[in-house]
């Protein structure tokens, strides 16, 4: 039994529609691999790539920018045998998720970041790309103007979309989570969030995978993702996700999680206003 579910990221949504568009073609991309008997990885590469390669989401070319009006990407993908890549900070590059992918196969590393993954992404053949869109200047721009966040209340700056999140289990019952991000809008450059960190924005073993969007902070001292599946040790998909996000409340958190336990259980929450995400059980179609 095949089963793959994403989510657009947690927060204020302002383009619920395009979301509900974009999650839709993101699943159909992902279950064409599931479906021809690919690999769950394979399956949540191509769902991650076909958001970041649309403006509506917070990867890739939709990208929001750092307060000096750069795109700095974080990204991950992990398997449930252990195997993990990332690359953070990264710039000038159109799908971080394949990059990380790379790292993943092809260093004995788990994460690279900034210049660094650059110029690994640049040795794999991966070509310059940097737009910014029109969208994420807006964005930006509006946050300068009202100078308020519920993030980083510190930096006085205001975020409104998430990072992007697939888990697949095939059907061979291999399982692999992939995150992508543009970050949070507004933070300071240089500034790797929870997409990145092993365990944190990403984590899948032999009993599920997790992916986490949000506050990244938060997540990555909670270790939401692998606490979530740590308690897939007991629980199923759905009731793992509500009690991590008990711990996520009781810290006034903002972060959504989106879970898949190795039965085929799918689980979701958040604490933000909203969130979009969708799955495919059983063929059907089911987006939120």
């Amino acid at each position: 039994m095949a089963v793959l579910i994403i989510d657009g990221g947690a927060g204020a949504l302002l383009y619920e529609a395009e979301h509900r568009h974009g999650i839709y073609d993101a699943l159909q991309v992902g279950w064409k691999v599931l479906t021809r008997g690919g690999s769950a990885l394979n399956a949540v590469s191509k769902a991650i790539t076909n958001m970041e390669d649309n403006p509506s989401f917070n990867c890739g070319t939709g990208s929001v920018l750092t307060i000096d009006g750069k795109v700095e990407m974080d990204a991950s993908v992990m398997t449930e045998d252990g195997k993990y890549g990332a690359v953070g900070a990264i710039r000038q590059i159109k799908n971080p998720i394949l990059v990380a992918r790379k790292v993943m196969e092809q260093t004995d590393h788990l994460l690279l970041v900034g210049d660094g993954s650059i110029k690994f992404a640049r040795l794999m053949g991966f070509k310059k790309y940097e737009k910014i869109t029109k969208r994420s200047k807006d964005r930006l721009a509006k946050l300068k103007k009202e100078g308020k966040s519920d993030y980083f209340p510190k930096l006085k700056k205001y975020m409104k979309l998430g990072t992007v999140g697939a888990i697949a289990l095939d059907n061979k019952k291999r399982i692999a989570v992939a995150t992508s991000t543009g970050g949070i809008n507004g933070r300071l450059s240089g500034r790797v969030g929870d997409s990145a960190i092993l365990g944190a924005g990403t984590y899948a073993d032999e009993n599920g995978g997790a992916t986490a969007t949000g506050h990244g902070e938060l997540i990555m001292k909670l270790f939401l993702s692998k606490l979530v599946v740590d308690l897939m040790k007991k629980y199923s998909a759905q009731k793992a996700v509500d009690i991590a996000l008990k711990q996520v409340r009781s810290q006034k958190g903002l972060c959504g999680i989106i879970a898949l336990d190795k039965k085929g259980n799918v689980g979701i929450g958040y604490t933000p206003k909203s969130m979009s995400w969708g799955y495919i059980k059983d063929g059907k179609v089911n987006i939120f």
